[in-house]
């Protein structure tokens, strides 16, 4: 069972990691994988903003580097205090490595809501297509 509370503890600690002097926005990110291993991220900004990596994407890729690729929950918060979305690029990369993922956006670690990944972005694109 997936103990949803620690996950989201684990992104908001990874707020104070942001890098975000161009927003203000603050956003953290916590990968739970199959293998039972957790990877936090935290947004990246970049002053060309095409530059600017999301919490979630470092979270991934963090998972992905140390050869976790079964991806089986998100969680993201930010400081807004509401629920924070992962967005389009962020869930076609989270596509990359599980269509049945579930995404947690939580405004903290007892108001959250818990959505799969193929209801947030239907008909995705993946490997299957350009096999």
């Amino acid at each position: 069972m997936i103990n949803y509370k620690q996950l989201i503890q684990k992104a908001q600690n990874a707020l104070k990691f942001s890098y975000s002097p161009y927003s203000n926005f603050k956003v953290g990110a916590c990968v739970l994988t199959k293998s039972n291993n957790t990877y936090v991220g935290a947004n990246i900004e970049n002053a060309t903003f095409g530059a600017t990596i999301c919490a979630e994407r470092v979270a991934i890729d963090s998972a992905i580097m140390n050869n976790d690729k079964e991806i089986v929950c998100i969680a993201i918060v930010s400081q807004s205090g509401d629920y924070t979305f992962p967005c389009g690029i962020c869930r076609q990369v989270m596509a990359e490595f599980s269509n049945d993922m579930e995404i947690v956006v939580a405004k903290n670690e007892n108001d959250y809501k818990i959505y799969k990944l193929e209801d947030l972005l239907p008909h995705n694109f993946t490997q299957k297509d350009i096999k």
